[in-house]
């Protein structure tokens, strides 16, 4: 089962590759010499897209992405500028890499085409701060927004406030020029007014000539691992609504419904929020929820549960997520961890390490939220 869902995972990911999608979106793109502006954590796949699509014809390259996130073979192209910044609160990094990017759309020749890659955690990777707006606001805005646990349309809304990028700025400092933005979704609904705070978004009671296409999000991931299940003769549910809501909550609400379920799984997609205490330890929302499920279920059930960030990261961390059984919190006790200790003080990853359950992806060249895949054994399985 273990394996199983691993690979359900895989489908998943490699549905919603930045690389993949963003080449076959641009497969009919126009003639002529283009700029490229890749942003988020799936820029470098993004960017790799662009030019297997577009090669030569690329005359600049700016690619600003999260510490780590660096493609090696991306590197090696001459025209590209790589800035590595900060996630998932903003640095002085942040600023500089905000700038570059305001530079160059401003200073961007009128026969270059300019094209933008936006991804998920663009909205702390650059930035460019409203007259009156400091640094510290912008950091102590983000701190408060993750350890609160805002949903990503509060989160936004706060952001545009102090931004000069943010809530359609890059469509202000194109003035009209014609542009194309591709987008991988992660947020409610696919609106480039909310991915990566709406850096590509419309600004507010204007129009533009952007072409915005969404090239990735949670539903093809899903729609993957579906048939990936079927594969493996698997009949699964997938819940039509998004993830949303108190990590806590949303754990039981799963372990319930695939209790009740008569399929051999659940499939679940979008994102929980989880509010952090002031001192906290290792761990995000998705190993959080893991451990929650863990310990809801009961002494003998065949059940099994992955709960991870299609990003490869969980909160500030480099673990995607995990996968838990009815052994989990035995075999964190066995390695050495206080579970209970390390449920409420949010330190979920410590625990989730010591029972082995821990899954680790890298990055992955994709951002479309998380997943929640759940399988369980039958009777007739069993048998």
């Amino acid at each position: 089962m273990r394996r199983i869902l691993l690979e359900l995972f895989d489908a998943a990911l490699r549905a919603v590759d930045g690389r993949v999608c963003v080449e076959r979106a641009l497969g009919d793109f126009g003639g002529g010499p283009v700029a490229v502006f890749a942003i988020g954590k799936a820029a470098s796949a993004m960017a790799r897209g662009a030019h297997a699509a577009l090669g030569e014809r690329i005359v600049q390259l700016l690619v600003i992405t999260k510490d780590d996130h660096v493609d090696a073979e991306l590197a090696r192209l001459p025209s590209a500028v790589i800035l590595e910044s900060a996630h998932p609160v903003p640095d002085e990094r942040s600023l500089a890499a905000g700038a570059e990017l305001e530079r160059r759309i401003v200073e961007l020749d009128a026969a270059v085409a300019p094209l933008f890659l936006v991804s998920g955690g663009s909205s702390s990777l650059v930035e460019r701060l409203a007259d009156g707006a400091s640094f510290a606001q912008l950091r102590a805005l983000n701190a408060r927004g993750l350890a609160a646990g805002w949903d990503i349309a509060t989160l936004n809304a706060e952001r545009v406030k102090l931004s000069r990028l943010k809530g359609g700025g890059v469509a202000r400092l194109l003035a009209g020029r014609a542009a194309t933005a591709l987008f991988i979704s992660d947020v409610p609904g696919d609106s480039p007014g909310l991915i990566g705070s709406g850096l590509l978004g419309a600004e507010a009671g204007r129009t533009d000539a952007i072409r915005r296409i969404v090239v990735a999000n949670i539903d093809a991931a899903l729609r993957a691992a579906v048939d990936a299940a079927h594969a493996h003769g698997l009949q699964v549910e997938v819940r039509a609504s998004r993830v949303a809501g108190d990590t806590a909550a949303t754990a039981r609400e799963f372990v319930d419904a695939l209790r009740a379920t008569p399929a051999d799984g659940l499939e679940w997609g979008g994102e929980s929020t989880v509010t952090l205490p002031a001192r906290h330890g290792r761990g995000g929302r998705n190993t959080h929820l893991a451990l929650c499920a863990a310990r809801l279920l009961r002494p003998g059930e065949r059940l099994m549960i992955l709960a991870a960030g299609t990003d490869g990261t969980d909160g500030a961390t480099s673990d995607a997520g995990a996968i838990i059984d009815t052994g989990t919190i035995e075999r964190g006790e066995i390695g050495g961890c206080d579970v209970e200790r390390a449920f409420s003080e949010f330190d979920s990853g410590v625990a989730l390490e010591a029972s082995g359950d821990l899954v680790f992806t890298g990055p992955t060249g994709t951002n479309v939220g998380d997943l929640l895949i759940g399988l369980k054994t039958r009777p007739a399985a069993r048998s």
